[in-house]
């Protein structure tokens, strides 16, 4: 397939600049994956669009305050960090820009409040760090104090309130990205599924910065995935087994959730407890071993997040929708309305 076959034009006045309030009042666009079928609904109209014994399957890793802006100690010039990776240790893999002249040795200061050594260039040219942490402190604690939320290129607008980047469920530090489908559950929500039956689990993958690469080559194939961690308990992986055998539907929240289940189920023919890496690219043609539907954003045109939902929804009713969306005015990306898949 090529690259140009996920393309769809999108006015930029619908790409979504702020979260909208409260978070399960966002439109949802239905989508009958056998019939094509779409219907146009509310986000918080979710638990009477599922059926009692589903499952939601959830991603809790929690974005990091990664963007942080601080000054050579040596000259004083202004430097920004981007972590990308913890490595452990207090050592992270980061961005550096300016990174010319960011060297091994060259001590970043951010404020009064945390030191940086830059320890080694990687591949990529990306640094290795380490932070220098006070006593009584970690450095999950300090990047609360000085870093920014990394929002999207696509987003230009200051975000006032860091935690609507954050799902409400989120709890594993990890993530240089929102898992954004799931930004539209609230407490609220999640206890009135459970009233009527449907049933929510976790599963952990830290989003990368690759989530937002272009797809660069031609050829759809060629393309080559970022890698991401994930982890599966034993917990959700009993959970999963259960739903299926009972005859209820495992429901992806969000693309990381799906590429998660899928990748555990690709490596082991069943769904199992896991912690590893994926590099899985999902786009039409594959074959979905775990996943029974689907709750997602709408993504950027030519990416291999779109690639995936034509995937599991079909080519030809994936860009239908996707008309759809623009014409009704949906709002797009990381803020934007959301669409169930079954």
């Amino acid at each position: 397939m090529n690259r140009t076959d996920f393309f769809y034009d999108l006015p930029p006045e619908l790409i979504a600049q702020t979260p909208i309030e409260p978070r399960d009042a966002s439109r949802l666009l239905c989508l009958d994956r056998q019939t094509g079928g779409l219907s146009h609904r509310i986000f918080s109209e979710l638990p009477d669009l599922l059926r009692p014994g589903d499952l939601l399957v959830m991603n809790d890793s929690r974005v990091l305050p990664a963007r942080l802006f601080g000054r050579r100690k040596d000259t004083g010039a202004e430097i920004e960090l981007l972590l990308l990776e913890d490595k452990g240790g207090n050592r992270f893999e980061t961005l550096v820009r300016p990174g010319k002249k960011a060297k091994p040795g060259v001590v970043l200061t951010f404020g009064e409040i945390a030191e940086v050594t830059i320890l080694d260039v990687v591949d990529g040219g990306n640094r290795i760090v380490e932070f220098s942490v006070p006593a009584g402190e970690t450095v999950y604690s300090l990047l609360d104090q000085i870093g920014q939320m990394p929002l999207p290129p696509y987003i230009t607008r200051r975000l006032e309130d860091k935690e609507r980047y954050q799902t409400v469920y989120a709890r594993e530090n990890g993530s240089a990205a929102a898992p954004t489908a799931g930004l539209h559950f609230t407490p609220q929500l999640l206890a009135r599924l459970e009233e009527r039956g449907i049933d929510h689990t976790f599963v952990t993958l830290h989003v990368g910065l690759g989530t937002f690469r272009p797809v660069k080559v031609d050829v759809v194939e060629e393309h080559h995935m970022h890698s991401e961690h994930y982890r599966m308990t034993q917990e959700t992986a009993e959970k999963i087994r259960r739903t299926k055998a009972a005859g209820g539907r495992v429901i992806a929240v969000g693309t990381t959730s799906c590429r998660t289940l899928e990748s555990v189920a690709a490596k082991y023919g069943e769904i199992r407890p896991d912690d590893d890496s994926t590099e899985i690219f999902i786009y039409p043609g594959y074959q979905f071993r775990a996943i029974d539907g689907l709750i997602t954003n709408f993504h950027l045109p030519e990416s291999t997040l779109i690639m995936l939902v034509s995937a599991f929804a079909g080519y030809d009713n994936t860009m239908a929708a996707y008309k759809k969306a623009v014409e009704e005015q949906y709002r797009f990306f990381s803020f934007g309305d959301a669409m169930l898949i079954v």
